[in-house]
């Protein structure tokens, strides 16, 4: 039988591989770099106050705002010489240019949440080009899109979109700190994947900026390029300036739930039907399993496996009670477990926060490290059996770190 499902394993550990090739010299190059920046911008959008070299007391602070990873916050990982916190498209066309120039490697980070640090970080000289504060939405309710630019986050889009209409939403992750710059350019999955697809089967144009400075939309850079920079990495091919996106229908009310299942609860028996359903399920529903390690009982100071199982339903709650109770009865939903909200509010739920949490917190923007993690992905697309699924859980176990896995069904639009 076949299934298509993700997983993402977090885990401790990294590996480095030594490269060679010849290096500029810093010092020289920082100094040709910082000088053609003033060559090819206008007084009328100046990039002074825009740029942080180690020599300004802001640099440290600008640099860890958008590392997510404190795997890369240490001494030994490898600093710019330099950050653009580009203001206006003519600073990222300049930044382009003069990296170009002065023989410097360009880090592009819109929200700083790529799993390797590879928005912030390079083993040879580099900038960092910072597009947090080109982040602009302008809604077109009427013809059902939006302009989306590279620095605006998920949260801030879901806000913008809830704002204007209570019946559209977009397909993309469930973090609602990501910048759009990645995640779009990436793919984009998240909980309306099923029904709508990817985050970039609803981009209709985009704007970048190539290797010669110049500003190109769909049309002036070629169907190869626009079909590249959705799902290619935007980065490896220029960079992204905004997104032109579909607006996708929602209804007034959706249905979310979790429900924790232990091993002691049946959770082999669980995950093993889950595997068998949960790309078949209609397309209107989104149900993630979570395997992570918890304190077992009370009576026992020994580890064990809990399964979260999240659920997305576009529709009401005493429809998806009936369609899980004939497809997966195996997993005792119950009416009291389901929530009924708008999709906005679903997407705080998805975010982990509280039920009920203003919609305001989507436009939060926290500052600095979070967590260090280590995360690997891969598709399973055959059952993982039984015994093998209890091998999995023993090796989390025993690996005595904190460790956890995201289970995303595809099937729907996916196949």
């Amino acid at each position: 039988m076949k299934v298509s499902v993700s997983l993402i394993l977090f885990v401790a550990s990294i590996i480095l591989l030594p490269f060679a090739w010849p290096l500029p010299d810093q010092p020289q190059a920082l100094d040709i770099f910082l000088q053609c920046l003033q060559n090819h911008t206008s007084p009328s959008n100046p990039i002074s106050d825009s740029i942080y070299t180690p020599n300004n007391s802001s640099f440290q602070s600008v640099l860890m705002a958008y590392v997510k990873n404190r795997r890369f916050s240490t001494a030994e990982t490898p600093k710019p010489l330099a950050i653009l916190t580009a203001n206006d498209e003519s600073h990222v066309q300049a930044t382009v240019l003069c990296t170009k120039y002065s023989g410097l490697e360009i880090r592009i980070r819109s929200g700083g949440h790529d799993y390797e640090g590879l928005s912030y970080t390079s083993i040879v000289p580099f900038v960092i080009l910072d597009m947090f504060s080109l982040r602009s939405i302008d809604t077109d309710i009427k013809n059902q899109t939006a302009w989306v630019q590279a620095g605006a986050t998920l949260g801030e889009l879901y806000y913008k979109i809830s704002k204007k209409s209570k019946f559209l939403g977009f397909p993309a992750g469930i973090c609602s700190t990501i910048g759009v710059g990645g995640h779009f350019s990436g793919g984009g999955y998240g909980n309306l994947m099923r029904k709508y697809g990817l985050s970039v089967d609803n981009v209709i144009d985009a704007q970048l900026v190539d290797v010669g400075g110049r500003i190109l939309d769909r049309k002036s850079m070629g169907e190869d390029l626009f079909w590249a920079i959705r799902g290619g990495g935007g980065a490896s091919f220029g960079v992204i300036l905004s997104w032109k996106i579909r607006l996708v229908p929602v209804p007034k009310k959706v249905t979310v739930f979790q429900i924790s299942k232990t091993l002691e609860q049946g959770a082999t028996d669980v995950v093993h039907r889950w595997q068998m359903i949960a790309h078949k399920l209609p397309k209107d529903i989104f149900l993630r399993a979570m395997p992570m390690i918890v304190n077992g009982s009370r009576e026992s100071t020994e580890k064990t496996v809990a399964v979260l199982f999240f659920c997305m339903f576009l529709g009401k709650t005493k429809d998806l009670m009936a369609l899980i109770g004939k497809s997966f009865p195996e997993l005792g939903l119950q009416i009291r477990d389901c929530n009924e909200m708008s999709w906005v509010n679903s997407t705080i739920f998805w975010a982990s926060f509280p039920v009920g949490t203003p919609i305001d917190v989507l436009l939060d923007r926290p500052k600095g490290t979070q967590v260090s993690f280590k995360s690997k992905s891969d598709y399973v697309k055959s059952v993982i059996s039984k015994k093998s699924l209890e091998k999995i859980w023993k090796k989390m176990i025993d690996l005595d770190i904190e460790t956890w896995m995201q289970w995303n069904p595809y099937g729907g639009e996916n196949e």
